[in-house]
């Protein structure tokens, strides 16, 4: 009886332990059916999440699944469903990078309605080849405005074109043509007097505009020339629901997008949004995204300027948010607190060598109150400010009137009070740094020595590693198209961060003492832009559970030698598991 029930026993036991394996196979392959990924990518991997660089990662719906090692990661390839690329000794693999200020949609726009000028172009050419054709342009397509960008104010400034001359080219159709900066404009006569600027018979009708200079003749009319706001102000008159039409947006949305994925970019603040006056761009990004034909995220700002009804504009920026979508952020104001301080516009302390201290738009007390208004309605703001005693005062601003977790941000930045790191490190307080600017020919070194800038600003300007050193969040920007000589693409900014040097100039390095590592241009470069734009916890590195936007570099950048990061591109952007360019 004993030796029954043992066997039976052993009989129980040993179906027991079928059963067991049957089940363990049947788990494991359920579990290997939903952990197979539709992508593995092998290679070096810059994850852009503390410097760290792994081999692997595995991609899923869109999403990362695992991020490590290889062996890790071959346990998600399942044939003939898993799509596996090795990239290993090819160059980098690294998150796609955003850029935290730019103008594309301006950009692209002028070549789409207005006329490019080049930065090398003389005043001479302007007026004779450059003015005539645009106007040729306007005529043939029966345009109600002539418009352009990108003459240099250091080539036309001794030679500055005047009204009278563009009335000699064109005197019936309002004519505009901003700087390569867009702080200055050109206009002639007409639109002097569509602005109410002027009278036909070129009696003065005002003398200024707030924040900005209206340029006069020595017999006391308008010359053409107008310097920062008096040139938004005469922009406005223009024709631009005419000049910037829904259909020209959604066409100008397609080029922005060619360009950014190409770059390598997939995440992009649009500095001006409202440039043409309208929300032609807001409505075309939403409507792009809801067609699913928007591969990146776009953050889209309102423009308040000095000259403006600040309540009526915030009001504005607030009800922008019915444009948001899926990959659409219309979450910023963005306002101007000075110029440029090359130019002579930027707002600075001590005073540039004649005596002047720049442009200021704004009162400490209306920019706290601007930024008061606009924290309350969920609206971050996006300040440009160049010269250090304008830091200071919008940063009082910001500390003043803002609410830290807004992550109020600064865009340029040409000089800071060392005392201001700290507050704005204080107070969650973000910069969008030009970083391409980071440099000088030797030429225009020597020149700022020779007294073009204020005392201490010669051999320095736009910051770098000191907001590293304070945790200050530090992205980059490229300000495309007001480029200055400069890169655009992620690698060529990066080069200029990292050496303080533009190749083509092989100049001396500038200010070493503010040049940032590889890994912190890299991070300048991709999560600190995620974390300006708010979306840090779904994009801007590689990380399990964020959204697999990546590029396969052609270079290895962290080990490259520092003088060849420039020619680095991207083989391939990804952008949620899916290739949206390739070369």
């Amino acid at each position: 009886m004993k030796e029954k029930v043992h066997m039976s026993a052993k009989k129980m036991l040993s179906g027991i332990a079928v059963m067991a394996v049957v089940i363990s196979m049947a788990m494991l392959a359920s579990c290997k059916g939903k952990t197979s990924a539709d992508l593995v990518v092998y290679g070096k991997i810059f994850t852009a999440e503390g410097n760290q660089v792994v081999e692997a990662f595995a991609v899923k719906d869109g999403k990362y699944v695992y991020v490590g090692d290889k062996a890790g990661a071959e346990a998600f390839v399942e044939e003939g469903k898993t799509e596996v690329i090795d990239y290993s000794g090819k160059g980098l693999v690294m998150p796609s990078c955003g850029n935290g200020h730019a103008h594309y949609t301006l950009g692209y726009a002028i070549q789409a309605v207005g006329t490019i000028v080049d930065y090398e172009d003389s005043p001479e050419k302007f007026l004779k080849e450059i003015v005539p054709a645009a106007v040729k342009k306007a005529r043939d397509t029966g345009a109600k405005a002539i418009f352009g960008q990108g003459w240099n104010l250091m080539t036309f400034e001794n030679n500055m074109p005047t009204r009278q001359q563009l009335d000699a080219i064109c005197s019936d159709i309002p004519i505009y043509f901003a700087d390569e900066e867009g702080h200055k404009g050109l206009a002639n006569s007409i639109m002097l007097v569509k602005a109410g600027i002027m009278k036909e018979d070129g009696t003065l009708l005002k003398k200024e505009i707030r924040g900005g200079e209206i340029g006069i003749a020595a017999d006391g009319t308008p010359n053409g020339f107008l310097s920062e706001q008096a040139g938004t102000y005469t922009r406005s008159f223009l024709d631009n629901e005419s000049l910037f039409s829904i259909d020209i947006a959604k066409a100008t949305m397609k080029s922005v997008q060619e360009h950014l994925l190409s770059e390598g970019y997939t995440m992009y603040i649009d500095g001006y949004s409202t440039y043409f006056f309208n929300e032609n761009i807001f409505k075309a990004a939403q409507q792009m995204d809801e067609a699913g034909d928007l591969h990146f995220v776009m953050g889209l700002t309102t423009e308040l300027d000095s000259w403006m009804d600040m309540d009526k504009v915030l009001a504005k920026a607030g009800d922008a948010k019915k444009y948001a979508s899926e990959h659409v952020k219309p979450n910023w104001l963005k306002i101007f607190v000075d110029g440029t301080v090359e130019p002579g516009t930027g707002f600075v302390e001590p005073l540039y060598p004649d005596g002047h201290q720049g442009v200021v738009l704004w009162s400490e007390e209306e920019l706290t109150d601007i930024t008061r208004k606009a924290n309350e309605k969920g609206v971050t703001v996006h300040t440009h400010v160049m010269g250090n005693k304008g830091v200071n005062r919008i940063v009082s601003a910001y500390v003043n009137g803002g609410k830290d977790e807004m992550r109020n941000t600064l865009v340029h930045v040409h000089s800071v009070y060392p005392e201001d790191y700290q507050r704005m490190a204080d107070h969650n307080i973000y910069v969008t740094e030009g970083m391409l600017w980071h440099h000088f020919s030797n030429d225009k070194q020597e020149l700022l020595k020779a007294g073009y800038v204020p005392v201490g600003m010669e051999d320095k300007s736009y910051p770098m590693k000191s907001y590293f050193d304070h945790g200050i969040n530090m992205s980059s920007h490229s300000d495309f198209p007001a480029l200055s000589g400069s890169p655009d693409d992620p690698f060529g900014i990066m080069e200029v961060a990292v050496t303080g040097v533009y190749y083509p100039e092989q100049a001396k390095p500038w200010w070493p003492e503010e040049l940032l590592t590889r890994e912190q241009a890299l991070t300048a470069l991709t999560i600190n832009c995620a974390k300006q734009m708010f979306i840090e916890k779904e994009r801007g590195s590689v990380k399990e559970g964020k959204f697999a936007d990546f590029l396969l570099v052609t270079k290895d950048v962290l080990t490259c030698p520092v003088t060849e990061i420039h020619k680095a591109k991207p083989a391939a952007t990804y952008f949620e598991g899916k290739k949206v360019f390739s070369m």
